[in-house]
């Protein structure tokens, strides 16, 4: 009794041990639970919640983010930079080709300074100061091979402005040298180059130059003396230029060159004129002053009356005042070109009626570019029909001479088109044969729109096909068998639940075939003769064949932005959000 005394004493003992074990553990997870309760409500009373690393929970997740973002434009960053490349790019140098200008400014910088204070409204041409400049000019252009380039972009305005430039360039060289044979008459010394860079270099020049081989690498490049720009302004300007052309074009020893004429006319201009010459005492000195004094004898040339003796253009009001308004470096001309207008000193007019082309040339290709979208609708609507109701094997097997024509060369399925459309070709003979037309009375269906519609619209209507057909394919069935069941007609099922549903790919094929018929100028090239041609044949004329690029990219932005202003009145009517692909 003793004993089971004794162990029911000791297991109560060990109950109480156990009882008081769970109720401290109890008690510390309470206590645990209010301490984090605690810190939680300290912290939203006293500052930002903390993630697992201390760091505010809210800076942890925008890093996080932004980790993801960039990881994300890692992967699209080749793609972007492609697109950058090929096609925003090309778009923006095109804009910029369509409004720059300074090739006038830059080949005749001091011509088109001078004229700057010319009246080009009156009725006078410019005066003697402005003839010398166009020579200084001219001689400089014609050196560098620009002269041809300036007269080719004047003649997109004026008529007859690269061949006067073209010859003017050729006998500009003479009038310099009246005074070039005066100077070497008088003295040998102005016969070689070694004596100019004698007092127009610097001695370092001169230093580095001496014993100066090709095997040694680039020549050093050219140093006025200092203080020869003060004695004789107008020949060290010419000088600076004719040496950096002839180290950096001509790749020559300037040391061994002998100057251009045009040194010889800028060097009596100065010694002429008031100068500082009585107080140089450099090299040369003595030469430059009997050259000085000799100046006064010399035969002198009218500038105003040399031009006109090379052709007489010169003297006529038109290509100055040309010059003058297409002087700034930035010019509307090109996009008035674009839409029949010229710029003129009296503002932008209209051109000619004989000359206003580009006009029609928008009109028409935006008309027959929706007469083939419309004739690829209703060829391309009942084809997608078929192919999205007929059995998958069978559909899979007809959409496959859809695909075809994309299989054969477009140039050859244009060429086969015109053997087709001609009055000697297979559709004529083929109607002939039938009865429908006389052997005299043949269809004219070459190199005209008829052509262009009946060849483009063979071309671009799978690209309306394939939208039609994969929207179609998503149209249950039971939605016709439903409206049938509710009394509808087949056409009002149609009309009234098939056709809605299909708008989509109708509203996708569409724009491409749109976008693309506006684009295409192979194929109206081709088949479109006088009558059938687009906007982008004058395009692809002027950026390949006549090089007036100026122009090209005017008429390819125009097209560019009524693309888009089309696009945006799609998306306000329809919605842009509706159109599918399937």
């Amino acid at each position: 009794m003793a004993l089971s005394a004794l162990n029911s004493d000791s297991n109560f003992t060990n109950f109480d041990q156990a009882d008081g074990e769970t109720m401290s553990d109890a008690q510390t997870a309470q206590t645990a639970s209010s301490a984090a309760a605690a810190r939680i409500a300290d912290a939203a009373h006293t500052g930002p919640m903390l993630a697992a690393d201390g760091t505010p929970l809210k800076k942890s997740l925008n890093r996080a983010l932004r980790v993801q973002k960039m990881r994300a434009l890692a992967l699209i960053a080749p793609l972007l930079i492609f697109v950058l490349v090929t096609f925003i790019a090309p778009i923006a140098d095109m804009l910029f080709r369509s409004v720059e200008n300074d090739i006038v400014s830059e080949t005749l910088p001091r011509t088109t300074t001078m004229l700057s204070g010319w009246g080009e409204k009156g009725t006078d041409i410019p005066g003697e100061p402005v003839f010398e400049a166009l020579y200084q000019d001219m001689f400089v252009a014609q050196e560098a091979k620009l002269h041809t380039r300036l007269g080719s972009r004047l003649n997109y305005e004026l008529t007859g402005a690269s061949s006067l430039f073209r010859k003017s360039g050729r006998k500009v060289q003479d009038m310099g040298e009246v005074y070039q044979d005066q100077f070497e008459d008088l003295d040998g010394f102005w016969k070689k180059g070694e004596n100019w860079n004698s007092f127009m270099a610097s001695d370092a020049w001169l230093a580095a130059m001496d014993g100066w081989k090709k095997a040694n690498g680039p020549q050093p490049r050219f140093e006025l003396r200092d203080g020869i720009a003060q004695t004789l302004p107008a020949t060290a300007d010419i000088y600076v230029k004719y040496a950096d052309f002839i180290q950096n074009v001509d790749k020559a020893n300037l040391s061994k060159k002998d100057p251009w004429a045009l040194v010889y006319s800028s060097l009596y201009r100065d010694l002429s004129g008031e100068n500082g010459l009585s107080s140089y005492t450099g090299p040369a000195a003595a030469e430059l002053a009997a050259a000085a004094t000799a100046a006064s004898t010399f035969e002198t040339v009218n500038y105003t009356d040399a031009f006109k003796k090379i052709d007489r253009d010169w003297h006529k009001l038109d290509i100055w005042q040309t010059i003058k308004v297409y002087s700034p470096k930035f010019t509307s001309g090109y996009f008035l070109n674009a839409i029949d207008m010229q710029k003129s000193v009296d503002g932008a007019e209209m051109r000619p009626e004989n000359e206003q082309i580009y006009g029609l040339l928008f009109w028409r290709t935006m008309v027959m570019s929706l007469t083939i979208t419309l004739s690829c609708i209703l060829l391309g609507y009942p084809v997608a029909w078929i192919l999205a109701n007929l059995p998958a094997r069978t559909a899979n097997l007809l959409l496959i001479l859809v695909l075809l024509p994309f299989w054969t060369s477009l140039l050859v399925r244009t060429s086969a088109w015109k053997v087709m459309l001609q009055q000697q070709g297979v559709i004529n003979d083929t109607l002939v044969w039938l009865g429908i037309v006389a052997t005299d009375d043949r269809l004219a269906l070459i190199n005209n729109s008829t052509g262009t519609v009946i060849a483009m619209t063979h071309i671009l209507l799978p690209f309306m096909i394939l939208p039609m057909y994969s929207v179609m394919q998503t149209i249950q069935p039971t939605y016709l068998r439903a409206a049938k069941s509710l009394g509808a007609t087949n056409w009002t099922a149609f009309w009234r639940v098939y056709f809605p549903q299909s708008m989509p790919g109708i509203g996708a094929g569409s724009i491409l075939v749109f976008i693309l018929a506006i684009g295409y100028y192979i194929t109206p090239a081709i088949v479109g003769g006088t009558e059938g041609t687009f906007i982008s044949n004058r395009i692809a004329y002027h950026i390949s064949s006549s090089l007036n690029w100026g122009l090209g990219a005017a008429l390819g932005a125009i097209l560019l932005a009524a693309v888009l202003l089309l696009y945006y009145a799609y998306d306000k009517i329809v919605g842009i959000d509706n159109v599918k692909l399937g």
